[in-house]
């Protein structure tokens, strides 16, 4: 399972081919290094306006409701090694998290640790 979802309509049904990610439902095609360059070069921020990049260490800032369950990520929660991606419904960061697993947050709820 990938932890990759489709920038232009946000489907989870996206596959490589080659280098490229295909979105089955649109037919849209990218390079997720591409858009982690973007992303990058956008100058993703963090609450406090400090500069994000791949592989920071980053804290919550407030209890976050994972969406479709009844977990919550609690405010202080140390999120490792973060990945930035091309932001879809405002979520700019991919990243594991101890308990819950791989999801997507907003750069607006963290702060760089």
């Amino acid at each position: 399972m990938n932890a990759l979802t489709c920038p232009q309509c946000g489907s989870e049904n996206v596959y490589e081919d080659g280098g490229l990610w295909i979105c089955p439902e649109c037919a849209h095609e990218w390079n997720p290094r591409e858009a982690r360059a973007e992303a990058v070069e956008q100058g993703v921020k963090d609450a406090n306006g400090n500069a994000l990049s791949d592989g920071d260490t980053v804290t919550v800032i407030k209890d976050l409701k994972v969406k479709g369950s009844s977990l919550v990520v609690k405010g202080g929660t140390k999120v490792k090694s973060i990945r930035l991606v091309e932001a879809t419904d405002g979520h700019n960061i991919s990243c594991k998290i101890d308990g819950i697993g791989a999801m997507n947050l907003k750069s607006e709820f963290v702060k760089k640790a």
